[in-house]
């Protein structure tokens, strides 16, 4: 076990570390024990002991090796208290076999294979789940998220987030799911919802669906060390090295994303200075390849498209830089290539700024006002165009709305500010 040190906040270490670490650990564990239910409890058992022990004997130097050899011993309690174990040992004995010939050695495998994480989100995946059941159930083991964070985020009890997790893992072993990478048909069959999947870790890691953060970095670095870890996987697949190059993209910009205060800043006013070079330079790598390829004939799909919209802004030295025509044309595409409200509410904010609010205005007046149902994001991108039109009474209104409907305190925020500004800008006679 490795050394302690002592620390002011030994709470704090435990949520760090249990935020960097948990996803490894589970997937180390599924695939020492085979079994990824008993090996998230063995995970929660590491942590229930470091919440018991670090705030008394000080934080180990190495935290995350404290939990992996925390849940080790965990797990290899649990094997030897194990009825079909016993009598394994029982006939191993009688045959002059000892108990630790047939004991899983955990110790001998803890760094074994290096992508134990994207292997758990392939078992998440797992055809056999329905795809909210995927998503709720990568978010726990490979986001390391509460049942209660995943619930919110799914607009859900907390109970009911609870069975249908629990579900989920009763279902994998049913199915006696396989811990292994898919081959073949199985893993082409698989790929959409994997990526969507780490996606969806990256979008509540660069804008949290709740809460007091208004980002969780460790997600959206762990969905991006994902996609570059599928894009390898499979490095003639334009839509992978997509998510690849837009992840990366999009994360380049998280470090500009609050000023020094701590205050969220947006798109437009952020300081491009500030955005992660190496990021974009990866990002703009991956989209390059995945445009060789598909100028061989391979189709693109959506995650390609959004790459394509992310470049425009990466290539932008400014924000009055940035090319909007393109941009508008490239949603254009994604949303005969995907139709859906978000993609359209994003569109007519690129309509907006490339010709016009009138424009974008237009855009949203043909979706239905309930296709989103109380997410924020159509009326604040409506008092967004409206406050560019210097329409502010009604951009007042649009952003009041929105605030009322965000659970995320930054955003609440941000949003009651463009409220505030635009009610000092209304003429009195408005």
């Amino acid at each position: 076990m490795p050394a302690q040190t002592s620390t002011d906040d030994p709470h704090g270490a435990i949520v760090a570390a249990w935020r960097a670490e948990s996803a490894r650990l589970v997937g180390a564990l599924t695939r020492m024990t085979r079994d990824v239910e008993l090996a998230e409890d063995l995970a929660q058992d590491a942590l229930v002991a470091a919440l018991e022990q670090w705030p008394v004997d000080g934080v180990p130097v190495n935290p995350g090796a404290w939990l992996m050899t925390t849940a080790k011993r965990r797990g290899i309690d649990h094997f030897r208290r194990a009825d079909s174990l016993r009598h394994k040992l029982a006939e191993l004995e009688r045959a002059g076999g000892g108990e630790e010939d047939e004991m899983p050695d955990l110790d001998a495998q803890v760094d074994h294979i290096e992508d134990d994480v994207l292997r758990l989100i392939f078992l998440s995946c797992h055809p056999s789940l329905t795809a909210e059941s995927r998503a709720a159930l990568t978010l726990r083991l490979v986001g390391g998220l509460t049942t209660a964070e995943i619930a919110r985020g799914f607009l859900v009890s907390e109970s009911t987030m609870g069975q249908r997790i629990s579900r989920a893992k009763r279902t994998l072993a049913d199915a006696h799911a396989e811990f292994e990478l898919p081959t073949g048909a199985e893993r082409t069959r698989r790929l959409d919802d994997v990526m969507a999947v780490i996606y969806l870790i990256f979008n509540e890691g660069y804008a949290a669906t709740a809460g007091a953060d208004w980002m969780r970095p460790e997600l959206a670095s762990e969905a991006m060390r994902l996609a570059r870890m599928l894009a390898a996987l499979v490095p003639d697949d334009p839509d992978a090295l997509g998510l690849q190059a837009l992840l990366e993209i999009q994360g380049s910009r998280m470090p500009a994303r609050l000023d020094q205060d701590g205050t969220p800043v947006l798109l437009e006013a952020q300081d491009r200075t500030r955005w992660d070079p190496l990021l974009i330079r990866r990002g703009l790598a991956a989209l390059q390849r995945a445009e060789s390829i598909a100028a061989r004939g391979t189709p693109v799909g959506t995650y390609f498209l959004q790459a394509s919209i992310a470049a425009q802004h990466a290539r932008a030295g400014r924000a009055e830089d940035t090319d909007w025509r393109r941009i508008a044309a490239l949603y254009d595409v994604l949303a005969q290539a995907a139709p859906g409200p978000v993609v359209d509410v994003n569109r007519a904010v690129a309509h907006g700024r490339a010709f016009g609010s009138d424009a974008g205005l237009a855009v949203l007046e043909a979706l239905d006002p309930e296709a989103l149902g109380d997410s924020p994001l159509l009326p604040s991108v409506r008092g967004d165009l409206f406050e560019r039109a210097g329409l502010h009474a009604e951009a007042h209104v649009a952003f009041t709305e929105a605030a009322g409907r965000t659970r995320n305190e930054s955003e609440r925020a941000i949003l009651r500010g463009r409220a505030e500004q635009n009610l000092r800008r209304t003429p009195p006679s408005e």
